[in-house]
């Protein structure tokens, strides 16, 4: 008989709760655990394996916590830290993805006998014919879709990974599930912070962890001209307008930094517009390599829209040249690359 064994990643939501619940009306035999990621004073607290624990007892399946912290900072929050550093805007969940859900998960999966594992991500995997391979694909639930954020998973792994919430369009249809079967987390609100920054200051935690400091300079515009001074470069983000504390007769928006003179460029918003960017730290799932240029579409951020754009290789970057300029691209954001629904692949912007 095929092993059905799954290990199940459980965030004390009701996405992962209802996710084991399919899973084992499926017929799966389903272990749930959660990640220790980080320490107390986080949405990652003890509710949170009270809550997972909670719904594993309701259901009747085992529960598990293990301790990744050591991992979590080495991989995730380090790469926060550093990216801020280098005048960067991370998206931590791409690098836990990567290394936690689908590296350290993975393995203890393994160590556990399972052949799976599964996570509430709005995300589809399937075998596709065309392409002779396992694919990531866009969920149903349109603007919920998660995945963006999963386009850095090592590709080999996509056989073995199962999202049961890929075909429903939207949350309430989920929630609906959770009342249905007295699940206490079926009004459970969702979480929309950073989760290892619960309050959303994320200038207080890099202060609280890690040698950056407020350290003034100045704002200038694209001709160097000095406008006013800044209170720390990491306190500010490309197409930023309010906060700047400067007057000018034309609206102002933060263009980019320059980390060796401290200094905060800015410009009119028709500046904000790129027609060409690079990308490196490529992943690739639907292809091996890129031999001649493709057409796709490109999210250069999670809220954003899909853009037409043409990818061509060179060397370890990947140069995207978009149909239309698009507005206030981020380095240290991701751009994901698709081929109608299915995830080509994707790399960080630089």
């Amino acid at each position: 008989m095929k092993n059905k064994k799954v290990l199940l990643g459980m965030s004390g939501g009701v996405d992962s709760s209802v996710s084991a619940l399919l899973l084992k009306h499926q017929g799966y035999e389903v272990i749930g655990t959660t990640l220790e990621l980080f320490s107390e004073g986080s949405s990652c607290n003890n509710n949170t394996y009270l809550d997972a624990k909670s719904i594993c007892s309701q259901i009747g399946i085992e529960h598990f916590v293990f301790d990744y912290k050591k991992e979590f900072k080495e991989h995730v929050i380090n790469d926060f830290i550093q990216c801020y550093s280098n005048c960067k805007t991370p998206n931590p969940c791409i690098e836990c993805n990567k290394h936690m859900k689908f590296g350290v998960m993975y393995q203890k999966a393994k160590e556990l006998g399972c052949e799976y594992i599964a996570t509430g991500h709005y995300a589809k995997t399937e075998y596709s014919e065309k392409y002779e391979r396992w694919v990531l694909k866009k969920s149903n639930a349109g603007n919920k879709d998660q995945s963006y954020v999963l386009w850095n998973i090592p590709k080999e792994l996509i056989k073995y990974i199962l999202f049961p919430l890929s075909d429903f369009e939207n949350k309430e249809e989920i929630r609906q599930i959770a009342r249905e079967n007295n699940l206490k987390v079926a009004n459970k609100p969702d979480s929309e912070d950073i989760c290892f920054i619960p309050d959303g200051n994320y200038k207080k935690f890099l202060e609280n962890n890690s040698n950056i400091r407020p350290k003034e300079g100045n704002i200038v515009n694209l001709e160097g001209k000095i406008l006013g001074k800044h209170t720390g470069l990491y306190n500010y983000t490309i197409g930023q307008r309010k906060g700047l504390g400067i007057s000018n007769p034309v609206p102002l928006f933060v263009l980019g930094f320059n980390k060796e003179k401290n200094e905060v460029i800015v410009g009119e918003e028709d500046k904000l517009y790129k027609k060409e960017i690079l990308v490196n730290n490529i992943n690739l799932l639907l292809v091996d390599e890129i031999k001649a240029p493709i057409e796709v579409g490109v999210k250069t951020r999670y809220s954003s829209k899909i853009a037409k754009a043409k990818i061509v290789q060179e060397k370890e970057n990947i140069r995207v040249i978009f149909e239309e300029p698009q507005r206030a691209i981020t380095p240290g954001q991701s751009a994901v690359f698709y081929m109608d629904d299915i995830v080509l692949g994707g790399g960080k912007i630089i």
